[in-house]
């Protein structure tokens, strides 16, 4: 087993004891992402912001496991509120393109620094 873990100043730092991703051989396993502005650590407005900056976040962790979304096979979305999964819908086909990964949407109650949104995913390369 070839373990590496992948870290990159383009996605925001980690705020607790987790990496942003872990590569397994060929799998990327990419640790949730929220709206986080890697820049500034500060929440992006709204919930079409966030929805922006958590697939964001998620590209700039494929590309330095050097992938893409492209690559991503299994994705897992956390809303705080349902009503807004058909935007998210909407964004992620400007992020995603056919065949889309496998995905699952489950409604929380919270989030972590009052996001809105969050996002994790697996990824395949090579």
């Amino acid at each position: 087993m070839n373990k590496r873990i992948i870290q990159t100043s383009d996605a925001p730092s980690a705020i607790g004891t987790y990496s942003q991703a872990v590569r397994i051989d060929h799998t990327v396993y990419m640790s949730g992402q929220i709206g986080l502005d890697p820049a500034s650590m500060q929440m992006v407005d709204g919930i079409e912001a966030q929805i922006h900056q958590v697939f964001r976040n998620l590209a700039a962790v494929a590309a330095a496991a050097d992938g893409s979304l492209s690559d991503v096979v299994k994705l897992n979305v956390f809303l705080t509120d349902l009503g807004h999964f058909p935007r998210v819908n909407e964004i992620m086909a400007g992020y995603f393109s056919q065949p889309y990964p496998a995905r699952a949407v489950v409604g929380v109650a919270t989030l972590p620094r009052g996001a809105l949104v969050e996002a994790d995913a697996v990824m395949v390369t090579g």
